[in-house]
């Protein structure tokens, strides 16, 4: 039975350069890169080395912590560097792309006709299982768990996000069969979870063997976090499995045409962009063209890999990560307003009404990245409540991973989080706490405490 979830607590960040609702599909990049930093706790084993010839498809290594879980490369091409950091960590993979991508040949097979263990190999052998994570931890999937359910948030509520409905409107028989195979991953439900003031598309609304669930209220109510916490909550001892909507295409497609194919939409956003819109590209693409056709305004940029609250910084020349959809562009926060607190502000955005930039609650504002603020004393003063949607004491939970109390830590609902959950936090906290990187330490300690 589906449910309607309301969430009141939270905050809409409306800014400028929203893409238009057009997709252009640029050649295939000429660099493609895959990063091992871009998944939590992997420790990667190469299988190629710089020189080789791969097909989209082809392992490129794989999880020594997990040897079942491979990698593969999103194009064919040739491997031109294995970029590596202190201590030989690997960094980056590049490949020197094909102008036409050949793929690796899989298996098609109907999902509904196979066992659940050749619907994990086809998975695992094909590189399309990173896709698929789990919480706690925020870490890819274990195939040898069984997922009480699976989680999938048809709308992103960041800032400037993608719009799922315009990507996907069309692609129903890829995604069902993309369900499909997801069904057979879990003996419970599949949750995909719509925004409620909206009107979905077929895609969505005619899917089959999911429940439908419908959430209305500010962001992050399209976070999956949000979503598992009211409709699923996560005890201890209990998993949960997620992904996003194109990745379920990726999915699909291979089921259905035997093959890795990591196309992926991508909204190019942000204030700096001249001409934000969409781009058809592929997972691991250099954005160097994207940019180059979108174009930047003249200043000092700062470019990130998903969402402004909590993508990756990235040069202008660098690579999409691989879970995200969005690239957003906006001005560097490297200079400073004198005695600009007292100036009344009609143009900046303020949480509360220290501003009278809360007299248009809808105009969209140009944000750049100054703090406006040093650190200052951690102390509880109600903000965090204010936009943190779940029955979890935020600070508390802060304060108990900064003390490395596990059991603390257990009773405050550190399965339920992962760092995105605590982005708005991060945004209106005076005491500039960088509370993502704090919630990712708690997770790795409870993580590796308990593996």
């Amino acid at each position: 039975m589906s449910e309607y979830i309301k969430i009141k607590r939270g905050l809409n960040l409306k800014l400028t350069g929203e893409a238009v609702k057009s997709v252009l599909d640029m050649p295939i990049a000429e660099i493609f890169a895959i990063k091992p930093k871009d998944f939590v706790g992997l420790t990667p084993k190469l299988l190629v080395k710089s020189g080789d010839n791969v097909l989209a498809g082809t392992p490129l290594f794989y999880d020594k912590n997990n040897e079942a879980i491979r990698f593969c490369s999103p194009v064919s091409g040739e491997v031109v560097e294995i970029l590596r950091g202190e201590k030989r960590v690997i960094l980056e993979i590049k490949i020197l792309a094909d102008r036409e991508i050949k793929h690796f040949s899989f298996t098609k097979s109907n999902p509904n006709e196979i066992s659940r263990d050749d619907v994990i190999a086809q998975l695992l052998n094909s590189g399309v299982w990173p896709f698929i994570r789990q919480r706690p931890y925020g870490t890819i999937a274990n195939p040898s768990d069984t997922p009480k359910s699976i989680f999938i948030s048809a709308f992103d509520s960041n800032p400037l996000a993608p719009d799922n409905d315009f990507i996907l409107s069309g692609k129903e028989t890829l995604f069902q069969i993309g369900l499909d195979a997801l069904k057979k991953l879990t003996p419970g439900k599949i949750h995909l979870n719509l925004k409620a003031d909206s009107s979905p598309i077929p895609t969505f609304h005619q899917a089959q063997k999911v429940q439908i669930n419908t959430i209305s209220g500010p962001h992050p109510s399209g976070n999956i976090g949000t979503q598992i916490h009211h409709i699923d909550p996560i005890n201890k001892g209990e998993i949960v499995w997620y992904l996003n909507p194109q990745d379920v295409l990726i999915i699909g497609k291979l089921f259905h045409e035997g093959i890795f194919d990591a196309t992926r939409i991508i909204a190019l956003t942000g204030s700096q962009v001249n001409n934000p819109k969409y781009f058809k590209s592929v997972v691991g693409s250099s954005i160097k063209n994207m940019i180059n056709e979108a174009g930047l305004k003249e200043g000092d940029n700062r470019i990130i890999s998903g969402s402004i609250l909590s993508g990756n910084q990235i040069p202008m020349d660098g690579f999409l990560g691989f879970y995200d959809s969005q690239i957003t562009v906006i001005p560097e926060g490297n200079h400073y307003e004198f005695m600009g607190w007292l100036a009344p502000g009609f143009n900046k955005f303020s949480v509360s009404r220290t501003f009278f930039s809360w007299i248009t609650p809808n105009k969209k504002h140009n944000l750049n990245t100054n703090l406006h603020g040093e650190e200052r004393p951690f102390v509880m003063t109600g903000q965090y409540e204010k936009v943190f949607p779940m029955d979890i004491y935020p600070v508390q939970l802060l304060k108990s991973i900064l003390i490395e109390d596990i059991d603390m830590m257990e009773k405050l609902g550190i399965y339920e989080v992962v760092e995105e959950d605590f982005a708005l936090c991060e945004f209106v906290c005076t005491s500039k706490i960088k509370s993502q990187e704090i919630i990712r330490q708690g997770l790795e300690i409870v993580r590796k405490e308990f593996s």
